[in-house]
């Protein structure tokens, strides 16, 4: 569990620190915020290209072996992160850097489901996302405030040696984890033609969009709006990361007593918190509550959503649970470029939390109407 948790907080460092570092990244690319906001887009979308194919063309592939290949492709595309010459590069990089994301979490929540005792499924699986929220009070903050301090590239350097040292810990301490059956890209494939599934993952990519349109921006919000200084927003993120702990705990336990109910807990306060942020912000006390607040909302969906997929997908887990990466990351896309449209467009760097609220809004209307067809299928 801790070699792959810790697969988790590499990925979740560097999917979270960029957006740490966008004003760093602004200046050395000369782009601005917005455009280079793009750079998150592009991990993203590698997250979303990445998940399904991976997943269903190696599905044959034994799965601790798949999780140590997707590490090292994980490590490398961190490297061309550090070696990116120009901004197109280093998005291309971003990329690259995203198309493991997924697959590694779908085999990884697999794997603890699989071996975790009855009934005690999304406990596990949040165990391993543990990781991610890890990441955020302790890997985004340290690698924000080196990349601020020494210069963006290293902290990606910091990021490849964390890669590095997951796949020496999965080889050495994660089972073989033959207690999963091996399908066949068929099966996998199958998950695209459940209703259930699909509709699931609709409801991840809109309502999970709410907390990256916040997040994107958070330290220019916190510098310019709230009036922190600037080397107090690593204390901020990691405020953050201690919120995606507890979500992400309270999400696992509230998913093994209902799956249904605790999605819908998760996203109505995502509603209610998002909304709040737009007031919250003015004043830095209660934007550093805010940015707790807006962690715990969003990792505390996870789980819930992540085993509702295992559930309606049946024979094809493995794929369905690399998918809900990649709608997380789709919202991730359209979170971050939502958010700075409405920058740009001059409304300010609170526009991007009533976004965020309406995001949060459809995604209880999609996942009341998923429920609702569930039934009646049933």
């Amino acid at each position: 569990m801790l070699a792959l948790a810790l697969g988790g907080f590499g990925i979740g460092t560097t999917e979270f620190v960029t957006m740490g570092l966008l004003p760093d990244i602004a200046h050395a690319m000369h782009v601005s915020e917005p455009s280079a906001g793009y750079s998150v887009s592009a991990y993203a979308l590698g997250v979303v290209v990445g998940a399904p194919v991976i997943a269903a063309l190696c599905a044959r592939v034994p799965r601790k072996r798949l999780l140590i290949v997707l590490m090292v492709a994980f490590t490398v595309g961190n490297l061309a992160t550090v070696l990116a010459p120009t901004f197109g590069t280093l998005v291309l990089a971003r990329f690259v850097s995203g198309l493991p994301h997924g697959a590694y979490f779908g085999v990884a929540s697999l794997a603890a489901a699989t071996l975790a005792p009855a009934g005690q499924r999304a406990k596990a699986i949040a165990a391993v996302m543990l990781g991610l929220s890890a990441a955020n009070v302790v890997g985004v903050p340290a690698v924000t405030w080196l990349g601020q301090n020494l210069g963006w590239r290293d902290a990606y350097l910091v990021v490849a040696a964390i890669g590095l040292t997951t796949v020496f810990a999965i080889a050495r301490f994660v089972p073989e984890l033959s207690g999963i059956r091996v399908t066949d890209p068929r099966t996998e494939l199958g998950a695209l033609r459940r209703k259930q599934v699909l509709m699931t993952l609709l409801v991840g990519a809109v309502g999970f969009g709410g907390m990256f349109a916040v997040y994107t921006y958070i330290t220019t919000t916190l510098t310019d709006v709230a009036g922190l200084s600037l080397n107090l927003v690593p204390l901020v993120l990691a405020l953050f990361g201690i919120g995606m702990i507890v979500g992400s705990i309270l999400g696992g336990v509230l998913a093994d007593r209902g799956v249904d109910s605790s999605v819908f807990a998760a996203l109505i306060a995502m509603v209610i918190i998002l909304g709040g942020f737009v007031a919250a912000v003015h004043n830095p006390i209660s934007a550093s509550v805010g940015a707790f607040l807006v962690g715990a909302a969003g990792a505390a969906l996870s789980p819930g959503l992540q085993t509702r997929l295992m559930d309606v997908a049946h024979d094809a887990q493995t794929l369905a649970a690399a998918l809900n990466h990649a709608a997380l990351n789709i919202a991730n896309a359209a979170g971050a470029w939502l958010g700075g449209r409405v920058i740009a467009a001059g409304l300010g760097y609170t526009a991007p939390a009533v976004v965020g609220a309406g995001l949060a809004v459809g995604g209880v209307l999609l996942f009341t109407i998923t429920v609702r067809l569930a039934r009646r299928t049933a």
